[in-house]
């Protein structure tokens, strides 16, 4: 009995494993690219060292902005600081009554730097806070505060702050901008990351 037909299906297999290899190792090239590119593009934990942007969709989610081992804004040498407490808001999501906390603005040699710390979170939950140009009393906060006005809705042109809730609740961060923002940034909102809408509280600078 010949085996031929045998060895000729082996054979068609090995063929299409190999192709099969070949595809596989082009796709994986190709995702190597797009991971260095995007690892270059990574910007640097600096200034306003994401949620989404306002104006850029999805791109900025997961970046960091602030550090919770700064140099906090009531500490800072020199700068000229303003303190506020929380203020809770009708928009808060469910769960958020216990929220509490303060918030500083310095302003000095090396622009403005931003604290905010905060108890009654949901531990392990990621938040953001901006500052705004209104104050808490009108439509919480309103718009971000931007240093040039209809410019990119990000930072540097506006100041933003990320942090996840430690396992108490508590959650602590600190943020610079190289500018000074003067007396237009009078609030800061904190929100949960995935939902910008859900403005949990307020806080009111007043200079």
């Amino acid at each position: 009995m010949s085996t031929y037909p045998r060895t000729g299906r082996a054979f068609a297999r090995l063929v299409t494993c190999c192709a099969a290899v070949t595809v596989a190792a082009a796709l994986l090239s190709g995702c190597g690219g797009d991971s260095s590119d995007s690892a270059s593009q990574k910007p640097a934990a600096a200034s306003a060292s994401p949620s989404k942007s306002m104006s850029g969709g999805m791109s900025d989610m997961n970046m960091s902005y602030g550090d919770p081992k700064a140099t906090p804004a009531n500490k800072v040498p020199g700068a000229d600081v303003v303190k506020g407490a929380f203020k809770l808001l009708d928009t808060r999501p469910p769960g958020m009554d216990d929220v509490k906390g303060t918030a500083w603005l310095a302003q000095g040699s090396k622009g403005t730097t931003v604290t905010v710390s905060l108890t009654g979170l949901k531990p392990g939950h990621h938040y953001m806070a901006h500052l705004h140009a209104q104050h808490c009393s009108a439509d919480n906060g309103g718009e971000h505060f931007q240093f040039t006005k209809g410019g990119a809705a990000k930072p540097p042109n506006e100041v933003w702050l990320t942090f996840t809730a430690d396992k108490s609740g508590m959650g602590m961060t600190t943020v610079n901008n190289a500018k000074k923002t003067g007396k237009g940034a009078v609030a800061l909102v904190v929100h949960p990351m995935e939902a910008m809408d859900n403005r949990i509280a307020c806080v009111d600078f007043d200079f």
